[in-house]
């Protein structure tokens, strides 16, 4: 680690006991959601504080190792896209350890990278209850932005999210369901399918 990245990293540290929110913390910790440090400062706070350092990866890289929440979210919003190779997708991943940071990793930063749907189909196809979440979010941001699948995509998503949707985990399910919502607000065609789909559930 560079000096300059140091400092970067030292300053960031100490500037979450400004916007610490106890309370919020203290909630995230009653749902299960534990880190070893969380000083519970609110995602829009978050990505004001990344706007001011902009995209580095070298700092991107420091902030992952960190086991704070904060620092993991931030990141996610520092890291270059383009920069962000499948390699690395894998390391950080390894280190997913919560449904939120599945989550922000997949709408702040994966959604980005050139291989995005690759990932996604991946991720949805582990038996893995975290790359699950990613990859049920990572999706529905593709398709949130547009990016509509092709037949063999949709049949893909369709056999995945049936399964995956009888999950014991609740997080899996929820992934699934606001997927296959997302997946709907493609346009008519893709809802049609998704109702004929997913008809058994009766979610639609």
């Amino acid at each position: 680690m560079t000096e300059e990245t140091h400092e970067k990293l030292k300053k960031i540290k100490q500037s979450f006991r400004l916007f610490m929110d106890g309370i919020t913390s203290t909630s995230m910790r009653k749902k299960g959601v534990d880190y070893k440090i969380n000083w519970g400062i609110p995602l829009p706070r978050l990505k004001e504080m990344a706007s001011e350092y902009g995209k580095d990866y070298s700092l991107a890289i420091e902030l992952w190792k960190e086991n704070i929440r904060e620092c993991k979210v931030l990141a996610t919003l520092i890291m270059p896209a383009e920069e962000m190779e499948a390699d690395l997708v894998d390391i950080w991943m390894e280190q997913v350890s919560n449904q939120e940071i599945a989550e922000v990793l997949a709408f702040n930063l994966l959604r980005h990278v050139d291989f995005a749907p690759i990932l996604a189909y991946q991720f949805i196809a582990s038996d893995n209850t975290m790359k699950q979440v990613c990859g049920y979010q990572l999706l529905a941001c593709l398709f949130s932005d547009g990016k509509a699948p092709n037949e063999r995509g949709i049949n893909e998503f369709v056999d995945q999210a049936k399964t995956s949707f009888q999950s014991d985990e609740i997080a899996v399910k929820h992934a699934v369901y606001s997927c296959i919502m997302k997946f709907c607000d493609l346009g008519d065609e893709y809802e049609q399918i998704a109702t004929k789909a997913f008809a058994e559930f009766d979610i639609l």
